[in-house]
């Protein structure tokens, strides 16, 4: 009879034992949970045996088995759908399907990825509230889903004071990427930055550009409208080693340099400097050249034996100009297939530009590409006192023009290799203009080309699924005269018609 009384109590103690043993692994000593689990076994084999007869015959009974059955069937139910998610978190897959794939890594990134060799861990300093942890979470998952090297840690800098200031983060939004002892800190959240992050915090050598200076170049160092130092800015968020400097004052500039970049030079360049320009070139090093148009550098004959001429006169595109602004200002969007303009969807903004231009010389073995090509209702305004430019039969040349070209090396049994772009303008890389999506990328892709740096081809932001309508200038006019003259005629023509069906009545 006093078993009796105290198979509830077993019961009881049983299940409670048993629910604290399975708790219990992660703050207790194995021994302890061993023990927990084996009282509440002989609990419950107790508590089971003294009450058999009663268990016996309530399992006889028919609304018993029904129930049995129908907890059975949820059971095992939910053991298939545990399985299944086991499985999916395990081995499961992802899927984009939204019409512009904007939550997908694009092929740069996933390249970089897969060819990552050591650990990189991300710290995100941000809070749940703050305007860029959405945008860092989303980036980030498919990052660590793509790469097993990489972690991702969140980390609220208000809570972890400590550990903000460690890693020198004076705002939130920040990430922090950290392999080995290199770190390197995105402080916008794009598939750009963190990409070139993830580059250069796995890269042992930076490539070093050099920013040539004195003759009256645009430099790197200028803040200004007209200096080049956004363009330093983006360069750096990439990996590269940003230099710059004279090659008279220092004869060892070009000494490991991957690109000489040109920028606008305004006064001529020595002939001793040319020399080393050209040493440099006939060596494999490569060069990025900006020409503004009518200034006299001294560089015409050295680049004429490449095959390259620019100018004469300034394009002017009435197809391609900027709506109702000047007609030598040009919104590029006719791009070819080389490797810089591959996949290109936004403009290129250029103001006041020469063609350029190129003819093959004898044993020189080099291939050249348009990269920008302007329409064919182009010409050259060679007549540079007129504000109005018209085409000039006879004087103007015609178009279609290249822009700006790539120049390659060609080489026997091998591929080509890079060995100069030119473009005739140095404005569109000024902070001015670089702002437009289409500068950044045509300025760092053309870099990256120059440099072998085909993982740095820059990652362009996904395209909206309704992409903004830039009328040029003979849609702009007709949109004028549609919203301007024809809807209020129409509405006018209306209500003259309705006012007379009324009169008559």
């Amino acid at each position: 009879m006093v078993i009796k009384h105290l198979l509830p109590i077993l019961g009881i103690l049983g299940v409670g034992t048993g629910i604290g043993g399975l708790l219990l692994p992660q703050t207790a000593a194995p021994s302890t949970t061993f023990l927990l689990e084996g009282i509440a076994l002989v609990c419950l084999v107790i508590y089971f045996a003294g009450n058999w007869t009663r268990l016996k015959t309530f399992s006889g009974s028919r609304s018993t088995r029904l129930g049995f059955n129908g907890i059975l069937a949820i059971l095992l139910m939910a053991g298939i759908l545990t399985i299944i998610n086991f499985l999916v978190i395990r081995h499961g897959g992802r899927w984009d399907l939204s019409e512009t794939r904007n939550f997908s890594l694009a092929p740069q990134t996933l390249q970089v990825l897969g060819q990552l060799g050591q650990d990189v861990r991300v710290l995100v300093f941000a809070h749940e509230r703050s305007p860029g942890f959405r945008m860092y979470r989303d980036l980030l998952e498919g990052y660590a889903y793509s790469s097993p090297r990489m972690s991702v840690t969140y980390v609220d800098p208000e809570k972890e004071p400590g550990l903000a200031r460690k890693y020198e983060i004076s705002k939130i939004d920040v990430a922090v990427l950290e392999s080995g002892e290199r770190t390197v800190h995105v402080p916008k959240p794009s598939e750009s930055n963190l990409t070139s992050a993830l580059i250069r915090v796995t890269t042992a050598d930076a490539k070093r550009l050099v920013f040539l200076e004195g003759h009256g170049e645009r430099q790197v160092t200028n803040q200004e409208r007209g200096g080049l130092s956004l363009a330093k800015q983006n360069l750096e968020a990439q990996g590269y080693r940003i230099a710059r400097g004279s090659i008279r004052k220092d004869l060892a500039l070009l000494d490991d340099t991957a690109v000489l970049i040109i920028p606008g030079p305004r006064k001529s360049v020595e002939p001793d400097e040319l020399t080393r320009i050209a040493n440099f070139t006939a060596k494999g090093g490569r060069v990025l050249l900006l020409f503004d148009p009518q200034v006299t550098n001294g560089l015409e004959e050295w680049i004429s034996q490449w095959g390259l001429t620019l100018g004469p006169g300034i394009v002017v595109d009435p197809e391609d100009r900027v709506a109702q602004g000047s007609p030598t200002a040009l919104l590029v969007r006719r791009f070819t297939n080389h490797h810089i303009t591959k996949g290109f969807t936004s403009p290129v903004l250029l103001p006041v530009l020469q063609p350029v231009s190129f003819e093959q010389t004898p044993g020189a073995n080099l291939e050249f590409t348009s990269l920008l090509q302007s329409s064919e209702e182009s010409w050259a305004e060679t007549n540079f006192v007129e504000t109005t430019p018209e085409f000039d039969e006879g004087t103007d040349k015609k178009g279609p023009f290249a822009l700006a070209g790539a120049l390659s090396r060609k080489r026997t049994g091998l591929e080509s290799t890079p060995a100069m772009v030119v473009i005739g303008n140095s404005a569109f890389a000024s902070n001015t203009y670089l702002q437009f999506p289409g500068n950044t990328d045509f300025l760092s892709n053309a870099i990256a080309w120059l440099a072998d740096e085909d993982t740095l081809i820059s990652v362009s932001p996904k395209e909206s699924a309704f992409p903004p309508f830039i009328p040029n200038p003979t849609q702009e006019h007709m949109l004028f005269a549609v919203q301007v003259f024809s809807v209020p005629f129409l509405m006018l023509l209306s209500g003259l018609t309705v006012w007379r069906q009324r009169s008559r009545l």
